[in-house]
């Protein structure tokens, strides 16, 4: 499995945040009709029951639009991905359709509130360690063009960026060509609701990517004495 690592300078200003790691086989596919009807269903739930001033107070973005915050960065200008999408299902508009896998990947983040980064696994160089970005790193954001992630929580691979909450990186984004995916789910809340992502992801996974191959684990701080801890959820969450 793809090797991941917490930095001490992330843990140390969101000492709270645990991170799920789901790696698996898949096939891609052009966007599935089957997936998009389940789709269109939660984007009619969420507009019958959330309004747009309640999107920033769900738990899950709080914690995300707080980390923004103690990172260096305003959350009202950089969103995060899951708080742009429910925002943007709450004006009217529907999601873009791209492809299986990323479909389904904003299917999961609308829901959980969770920032998830999709990643092509063959496209990453080494190990990634989530940091805090700095001034000046070169980020080309999937279809934003050249993103400014100072003071955003970002991912970097062996060669530079490829994920934060608002965007994920150009050359790591996935194609129809992608085999292995890296999924992370991001949780700044804590443990709350992220076994449950991470187990209806796999179950979509499994459904519309024919995904084989599962490995999943946890990443957290447990208190501040302690060295992130990683865990091997594989049975718990893709049993």
């Amino acid at each position: 499995m793809q090797k991941v690592f917490l930095s001490d300078e992330i843990t140390a200003v969101c000492p709270e945040l645990c991170v799920l790691l789901i790696e698996c086989a898949v096939r891609n596919s052009e966007s599935d009709e089957r997936l998009w009807k389940e789709i269109d269903d939660l984007c009619a739930a969420l507009r019958d029951s959330v309004k747009i001033e309640e999107v920033n107070k769900f738990l899950p973005i709080q914690a995300t639009r707080n980390a923004y915050k103690k990172c260096g960065k305003d959350p009202n200008r950089y969103r995060p991905s899951a708080e742009a999408l429910r925002r943007r299902i709450l004006k009217g508009l529907d999601l873009y359709k791209v492809d299986t896998l990323v479909d389904l990947i904003n299917k999961e983040s609308l829901e959980s509130g969770f920032s998830i980064g999709g990643f092509d696994a063959g496209k990453i160089e080494g190990d990634l360690v989530l940091g805090i970005g700095k001034e000046g790193e070169l980020y080309h954001g999937i279809g934003r063009g050249v993103l400014n992630i100072a003071g955003l929580p970002v991912y970097r691979d062996a060669v530079s960026g490829i994920g934060t909450p608002t965007s994920d990186e150009e050359r790591t984004k996935i194609s129809l060509e992608t085999n292995r995916l890296l999924m992370i789910i991001n949780g700044y809340s804590g443990m709350t609701g992220l076994v449950d992502s991470g187990k209806r992801s796999v179950s979509l996974l499994k459904k519309y990517t024919s995904a084989t191959d599962f490995v999943v684990r946890l990443l957290r701080k447990e208190s501040v004495a302690e060295a992130v801890k990683e865990e091997d959820l594989t049975g718990k969450v893709a049993g």
